[in-house]
């Protein structure tokens, strides 16, 4: 944004005394944690075994290596944001954090345990965040002992070159975690949109239909993945075709959330296609496992 500090200068808004916890070392996970580090946020990555940590970390090193070769921060930026993320297993860093970022998969009870351990280990005044892009606020608060202090903040793959971060309050979100919700995304250089707690909420319920639809079209013969892809880059001016998006997010998560989206409104828009829940089991789930729509080398694996 104009006239704002880059992301490895010394910027007012990152409290070095705020402590970020992010729990889920997969892609949206450590790409959040380096997005945070880049702001000057002291950040933990979690995950179940120090294995999957250590993979958040490198898939960190690896998204800010990107930002380097596109030159929208520097190798200074860089090492100082890395030097800023530390890794953890389970939930013994927890008690120190003031802001908590969940970034496990989009699984209702998953979540619904998590943040029930989070209550448990954090303090009462740490803000307690989903990064969930599908799943209802309130629901997977149902359970707390103080779903006040739960928000949604869907931030976007991939995380530092996306600008948008989608906020949404559940039913009972306080107006001040709100608040400091909308501060956090906006320290990190982020626009902030607003949804109501809506299944999907406003990104995903539109982008599910698309690469649904997508998918469809290439069971049904229409086209070719590739004219399909090309079709919706040139002809609708998307960075990337619904293909490469499936691929990149992963078919497997693409499959759960239409799945949330069919539970919650039952329209047939958002049916899964045959195809996609064929390539789930077959586990070509794109760029994370080396095989989707399209093949890729090792390399990109997380």
């Amino acid at each position: 944004m104009s006239g704002d500090p880059s992301p490895g200068e010394s910027d007012p808004r990152a409290s070095v005394q705020t402590r970020v916890l992010v729990v889920g070392a997969g892609i949206m996970g450590s790409g959040i944690a380096a997005q945070a580090a880049l702001a000057g946020y002291p950040v933990t990555l979690v995950d179940v075994n120090e294995e999957l940590a250590r993979r958040g970390t490198a898939n960190a090193t690896r998204a800010l290596d990107h930002s380097v070769r596109k030159g929208t921060i520097t190798t200074v930026d860089r090492d100082a944001a890395l030097s800023r993320i530390d890794v953890g297993i389970g939930m013994r860093r927890a008690e120190g954090a003031q802001i908590v970022v969940e970034a496990a998969p989009e699984d209702l009870e998953l979540k619904r345990r998590l943040f029930a351990e989070l209550e448990s280990v954090t303090s009462p005044t740490a803000l307690l965040a989903s990064n969930t892009s599908s799943l209802p606020i309130t629901a997977i608060g149902q359970h707390l002992k103080d779903p006040g202090r739960l928000v949604g903040v869907h931030f976007f793959n991939p995380v530092l070159q996306m600008a948008l971060v989608e906020i949404i309050p559940g039913h009972t979100t306080r107006p001040e975690i709100l608040e400091r919700a909308r501060t956090f995304a906006v320290a990190l250089g982020k626009t902030v949109v607003l949804s109501k707690d809506s299944p999907g909420f406003v990104t995903t319920r539109a982008l599910a239909v698309l690469v649904n639809e997508a998918a469809w079209m290439l069971s049904e013969g229409v086209a070719t993945k590739e004219d399909i892809d090309t079709a919706y880059k040139l002809g609708f001016h998307h960075p990337m075709g619904p293909f490469e998006l499936m691929d990149l997010v992963g078919i497997d998560t693409t499959v759960s959330i239409l799945d949330v989206l069919w539970d919650g409104f039952r329209d047939s828009r958002y049916r899964a296609c045959p195809l996609l829940r064929t390539m789930v089991s077959a586990h070509l789930l794109g760029r994370k496992t080396g095989e989707g729509f399209y093949q890729y080398a090792e390399g990109t694996k997380p």
